[in-house]
């Protein structure tokens, strides 16, 4: 029998035993498109908005309520609690029921009439890291905006106006062009490594998972025979049914990224579907390696659970790989997550020429090529038949 033909055989074979196991679908779909779909509804808005926070009013007049009012109109906070008492405000953090806390001064009226310079204090949960900075910001740029008015207020009763007035509140100005992401929203750069982050991950359980099935029913003998005792062609047969599927679902997530939110492809769809499909065939590589390279079952899983979490951590998304140590930023590169981020950050926010993105492209193939380092180890321990949990 032909090589094609076996596989063709093989191919068939395993189509037959994905269908035969709902933990496959599970895997394979469910779990992936639930991902997408959970953060297709977390994400929406791009930002969080109306973070609860307090304030607490001491002087209590119309200027400190104007103040109340326009925090409560920014987009990111909303004011649940409005009150004179600190301590409650205070009790009411701790509670986790609020994010920040506004304090407006007793007197504070009676001070922006007198010139004098009034403090407005405010406090932030740490706690929770993204809320607190963003109530942060907010608060912070509504003091900004309060000062502002109180010194135009007093330049104007001193009869300054037009230009030098403009001059003295605003001397410099700033001119913010984000690129690639002039909505700062957080769904562009989370959702579009989260969800890879997800088919990399299920893709590489189920590779490691359905070649230990073969071993634990003992069926691992009658697959290297369907497949004339070649390695090979007996995972080409088994993974190519895996690989297939998890290129649908790879297409899926893709079509959600840039056809349902329209997040920035500047280079076109071909290169990040091309990154989704080497990532798919890294997960299954590093899989299979960490199969072969270890006998007991659960230790390979271990394994592929730990590169998957730590593929978090390093690969820049959240924390800027050239500000980790230099050991950890060597240590990046052995992720296949890292240099899918990469791709992305070049061919979906950049739009460079694909032929600058060749390394990330090349180290995404030789993750898919590990196999081969520990195909004769792999090729014993299937002809043992020996299942080591």
């Amino acid at each position: 029998m032909g090589t094609l033909s076996l596989i063709w055989t093989l191919m068939k074979r395993e189509f037959r035993r994905l269908a035969s196991r709902r933990i496959y679908g599970f895997m394979m779909i469910l779990a992936p498109a639930f991902g997408f779909l959970f953060f297709t509804d977390l994400l929406k808005p791009g930002l969080p908005m109306k973070l609860p926070i307090a304030v607490v009013d001491e002087d209590y007049t119309s200027l400190s309520r104007q103040l109340t009012r326009s925090l409560d109109a920014i987009a990111q906070t909303e004011v649940v609690l409005r009150t004179a008492d600190f301590q409650a405000a205070r009790k009411a953090m701790q509670r986790g029921e609020i994010y920040g806390i506004f304090h407006i001064p007793a007197d504070f009226r009676q001070e922006v009439s007198l010139g004098k310079q009034p403090e407005l204090t405010f406090y932030t949960n740490e706690t929770y890291l993204l809320p607190s900075s963003l109530v942060y910001k907010s608060m912070r740029l509504q003091a900004a905006l309060a000062n502002g008015a109180v010194q135009q207020t007093i330049l104007l009763a001193k009869g300054e106006g037009g230009p030098q007035l403009t001059a003295k509140l605003s001397p410099i100005t700033v001119d913010t062009n984000p690129l690639n992401n002039p909505w700062i929203s957080y769904a562009i750069y989370l959702a579009s490594i989260l969800m890879p982050a997800f088919v990399f991950m299920f893709a590489m359980f189920t590779a490691a998972y359905s070649i230990s099935q073969e071993m634990k029913e003992k069926t691992a003998t009658e697959w290297l025979q369907s497949s004339e005792h070649s390695i090979i062609v007996a995972l080409l047969g088994k993974l190519l049914p895996q690989t297939l599927i998890f290129m649908v679902t790879g297409l899926f997530y893709l079509s959600i990224l840039y056809a349902y939110w329209h997040f920035p492809l500047n280079s076109g769809f071909f290169p990040m579907f091309f990154a989704m499909c080497l990532l798919v065939l890294a997960a299954q590589g590093f899989g299979i390696f960490a199969t072969g390279l270890m006998r007991k079952t659960r230790i390979a899983f271990s394994a592929c659970a730990l590169w998957g979490v730590l593929s978090f951590a390093v690969s820049g998304f959240t924390f800027p790989v050239p500000a980790m140590p230099p050991l950890i930023r060597l240590f990046s590169n052995l992720f296949p997550l890292r240099h899918y981020y990469l791709l992305y950050v070049d061919q979906a926010l950049n739009g460079i020429p694909v032929i600058y993105s060749w390394k990330p492209y090349l180290a995404l193939l030789l993750f898919g090529l590990l196999p081969l380092l520990v195909l004769p180890r792999l090729k014993r321990n299937l002809q043992e038949n020996r299942y080591l949990s």
